[in-house]
């Protein structure tokens, strides 16, 4: 083999099409001094900016060139879109225009903002025609998995199409038996809203810090399932913040970017293939309208789903884009409180615990005061097994969760950083009625803790 080397061929030069990249596809974006590209909404560093778009000759204040020693100056392309293209803030916001003027958002919601420019990184679904009637298919597939909950699921999928903008305060629970169509349902419905404001996240994400999910008409929590019993709690918990409002705002942390506001208008789906080590609902839980198939994949034909997803391709997912943005939902009211279905009962059964019971017990041998303290509860004659479940350290964080399932909550001590108050000596946690006002829940609290 020659020793000599060989050269690398030169790489060919390809101009970009023109109008790829403009002046107009880009805002600088001057909390983070990155810009905005409009077409994907997608933040670029000054650099990438800058390497793309030419400079531009500077001119003063009237319009005239401003010279220097080599002629006309020149600025860089991010220098002019910081002076000629900024925006104040950006968020997520269905039913505004992509630029929302004079206005910005606050904890509270929009404010008025003369002069100020706030970027909207929604992006409105690409509509297709189609036809309503001829959806029947998917329709008559919904109505096939849930016959008792289908005008339920169909008017909320309904809203979240013709109304992306305004808040459904509660979530649907999607359960059943695996494959028996529930994604299914929600396949033409990812197109009809736009595919990229379709979130889809596992459960355990929910409960981790980063939250970029939350700019999604539609959020799909996939496969809940039994997370272990303090991680069920935290999950319901946390599924507070994002299936109702208020918080009317909530702030979107996303890696490697600093913090934005956008208003908390999600929809959230969770399915489950799991009814009674699944999801963790209390008995008052307005938040969940729960919907469960008896149906086992055996119910259908072996070439059901091949057939119905070849129709989704051939046209009908535009006839359910169609038939979801033509349904009549006027009688339905999306800030109601779902109701409580037979399937929501069964998951509230299995959530319940004998220790709920004895507590309920401990509780009613002291007449059920407005306050009490887990010692005083311990001091009841209960069961030993129960005695020393109360006591034993590892069950501290589930206790809560339990005093609420019988009506009483922790009151934090206004006096201590750490919440606790002062109870024969010795710094505690204490409880009262959760029915009791405010002032009057303090109050039965200092009561206790002066005795």
């Amino acid at each position: 083999m020659s020793s000599e080397r060989v050269r690398a061929k030169p790489l060919t030069h390809v101009p970009p099409p023109a109008g790829a990249v403009d002046f107009d596809d880009f805002y600088a974006y001057m909390p983070a001094h990155a810009y905005l590209f409009a077409p994907t909404r997608e933040l670029w560093p000054m650099a990438s900016v800058d390497a793309r778009l030419p400079g531009v000759p500077e001119v003063d204040d009237d319009g005239h060139p401003v010279f220097g020693a080599h002629g006309q100056k020149r600025l860089k392309a991010s220098k002019w879109l910081d002076r000629n293209r900024p925006v104040e803030q950006m968020t997520w916001a269905p039913g505004e225009p992509m630029i929302v003027c004079d206005r910005l958002v606050a904890d509270a919601g929009w404010v008025e903002r003369p002069g100020s420019r706030c970027f909207n990184l929604y992006r409105p679904p690409v509509l297709v025609g189609g036809n309503p009637a001829l959806a029947q298919p998917w329709v008559d597939h919904v109505r096939t998995v849930y016959p008792g909950d289908a005008e339920h699921i169909l008017r909320w999928l309904a809203q979240r199409v013709q109304h992306p903008q305004e808040k459904i305060n509660h979530a649907l629970v999607l359960g059943g038996k695996p494959g028996i169509g529930k994604d299914t349902i929600l396949e033409p419905v990812s197109a009809a809203i736009g595919p990229w404001n379709m979130g889809d996240i596992p459960a355990p994400a929910l409960v981790g810090r980063f939250n970029a999910f939350t700019k999604s008409v539609i959020l799909r929590i996939s496969e809940a399932r039994d997370l272990g019993e303090i991680d069920r709690y935290a999950f319901y918990e946390r599924c507070k913040l994002y299936t109702a409002a208020p918080p009317d705002v909530i702030r979107v942390d996303e890696k490697n970017l600093r913090e934005y506001p956008i208003q908390n208008i999600v929809g959230v789906i969770i399915t489950t293939n799991h009814k009674t080590n699944g999801l963790y609902l209390p008995a008052d839980d307005r938040r969940h309208y729960v919907a469960w198939s008896e149906l086992t994949q055996d119910d259908f034909d072996a070439d059901y789903f091949t057939a119905l997803y070849a129709w989704f391709a051939s046209g009908g997912t535009a006839h359910v884009a169609a038939w979801l943005q033509a349904h009549d939902i006027e009688e339905w009211n999306p800030k109601a409180p779902p109701a409580k279905t037979a399937a929501f009962w069964a998951i509230v059964d299995a959530s319940r615990t004998p220790e709920d019971a004895e507590i309920a017990d401990a509780v009613s041998t002291h007449g059920e005061p407005d306050a009490l303290t887990v010692a005083l509860i311990a001091e009841s004659p209960t069961p030993k097994a129960f005695a020393d479940w109360l006591t034993d350290r590892k069950n501290s964080r589930l206790i809560p969760h339990r005093l609420e399932t019988v009506g009483y909550v922790a009151v934090r001590s206004p006096h201590a950083k750490d919440g606790l108050w002062v109870v024969s000596g010795r710094r505690c946690v204490v409880y009262a009625k959760e029915s009791l006002p405010m002032p009057a829940r303090f109050a039965s609290v200092q009561s206790l803790v002066n005795r």
